[in-house]
């Protein structure tokens, strides 16, 4: 959507070097859009590697279940071996002046989020017993956690994009009060001159008699 200043184009170009980066390094990129201005702004260059995209237009308010569709398709086609790592761009909200495009890392998960929980394992000496076994826990976790993911990303995106598009009409407010104040300047200057080369035509006319 319009009216948010640079928002789209910012993660449009974090997205750009990645992609760019990858096919320099010889890996087969593989590109699935979220909303409708960075497909269109990635497909003018991109468009042999789009796989997928979903179009979020038609939402009005962000719920769990919209990120549902998107975890779906990632995890087709990662069980299918279409890629082995998947990485998320979007603007992480900071403030309302201020949003940060962010990477995220979502499949496999990041390594050091692994080495925090082994060393956590490591330095207690407490032994746990699970039921179902471990393994069970972790399949029914990992989309668990991998669609928890995804919604944030999808809020984190939505709040900086509200934050930008009042950012972004309140610049274009105060330009145009500017733009106002300057044209009512410009007008006065015009009608005082020309009310005073019709007092000098007066004048002039008045002396000849």
């Amino acid at each position: 959507r319009g009216l948010c200043g640079g928002f789209n184009s910012s993660i449009v170009r974090a997205a750009r070097l990645k992609i760019n980066s990858l096919i320099g390094d010889g890996k087969t990129v593989k590109v699935m859009c979220v909303g409708k201005k960075g497909e269109d702004a990635l497909k003018r260059n991109y468009s042999q590697y789009f796989v997928d995209g979903s179009d979020m237009s038609g939402i009005k308010k962000l719920a769990f279940s919209d990120a549902q569709p998107i975890l779906d398709s990632v995890n087709e086609m990662f069980e299918a071996g279409d890629f082995d790592v998947c990485t998320v761009f979007y603007n992480k909200f900071v403030s309302v002046m201020e949003q940060v495009v962010t990477e995220q890392q979502l499949v496999p998960l990041p390594t050091s989020d692994v080495d925090h929980a082994e060393e956590a394992a490591e330095g207690s000496d407490i032994s746990y017993e699970f039921e179902p076994e471990e393994s069970e826990i972790l399949a029914d976790l990992l989309p668990r956690n991998m669609a928890v993911q995804v919604y944030r990303a999808l809020l984190e995106n939505a709040a900086s994009e509200q934050g930008a598009r009042m950012t972004a009409m309140d610049n274009a407010t105060r330009n145009a009060g500017d733009m106002i104040e300057k044209l009512n300047i410009v007008y006065n200057r015009t009608r005082q001159a020309k009310i005073t080369s019709e007092l000098i035509e007066i004048i002039s006319g008045a002396e000849a008699v």
